[in-house]
């Protein structure tokens, strides 16, 4: 998993920055895939029929690949702008775990990511989230994993951007009741973290709490 826009950082400069999806990123995505055999995720600025999107791209071994266009554009920062919408949620299935990737922003928004009936067992958030909102990402983190009974892994740069805009990471997962598996912050790190499937269906058994949840779908 690598950040939001890993490869340039959070800019509204789409027409300066932005690729296809046969350009050099994507090309790099699917050559690490297929060497060591994984899959890789992030998200990059894409250009497709004259629009911009923040695009999640979720690149299998095989060369195969699946993406998602950011739902909530932050408009504090223009990025409504530059910017398209997404309009589908993506849920992936890998090895029999269930897993629905989305961008930054969409953490803040908990009606999107709700988990009916059980359609995801991981939230995946990858960001560009400042340090000085850092307590809103983490327990925003908490909140998901809380509600929503599923382990929440979240992945945010380290460092100044363009603007001179600290970012401290605070990379982290958190199993379904919302404990802390591993953190992370103000360093770069890489890191290997193994979820339990026995853990999730224990606490989703001896917790049903998603079984007593309002029957409303987001359109």
């Amino acid at each position: 998993m690598l950040p939001e826009m890993f490869t340039t950082g959070f800019s509204m400069q789409p027409e300066r920055f932005a690729e296809t999806m046969e350009g050099e990123t994507i090309e790099w995505m699917r050559q690490m895939a297929a060497t060591y055999r994984c899959i890789i995720t992030g998200s990059v600025m894409i250009k497709e029929e004259e629009r911009y999107y923040n695009r999640l791209v979720w690149m299998q071994p095989n060369g195969q690949y699946y993406h998602y266009d950011k739902r909530h554009l932050f408009a504090f920062a223009n990025e409504d702008q530059h910017y398209t919408a997404g309009e589908k949620k993506l849920i992936l299935q890998v090895n029999g775990w269930r897993i629905c990737p989305v961008i930054c922003y969409d953490l803040r928004f908990p009606v999107w990511l709700r988990n009916q009936e059980e359609a995801y067992d991981i939230l995946i958030v990858v960001a560009n989230w400042p340090a000085r909102r850092a307590h809103a990402w983490r327990s925003l983190l908490v909140a998901r994993a809380i509600e929503n009974m599923s382990y929440v892994v979240g992945v945010n740069r380290v460092g100044n951007d363009g603007k001179e805009v600290y970012h401290n990471g605070n990379s982290a997962v958190f199993n379904p009741l919302g404990e802390v598996l591993w953190e992370h912050t103000d360093e770069v790190a890489i890191k290997t973290i193994t979820l339990e499937k026995s853990m999730l269906a224990a606490t989703r058994a001896q917790f049903p709490f998603l079984k007593d949840a309002d029957t409303f779908y987001i359109q």
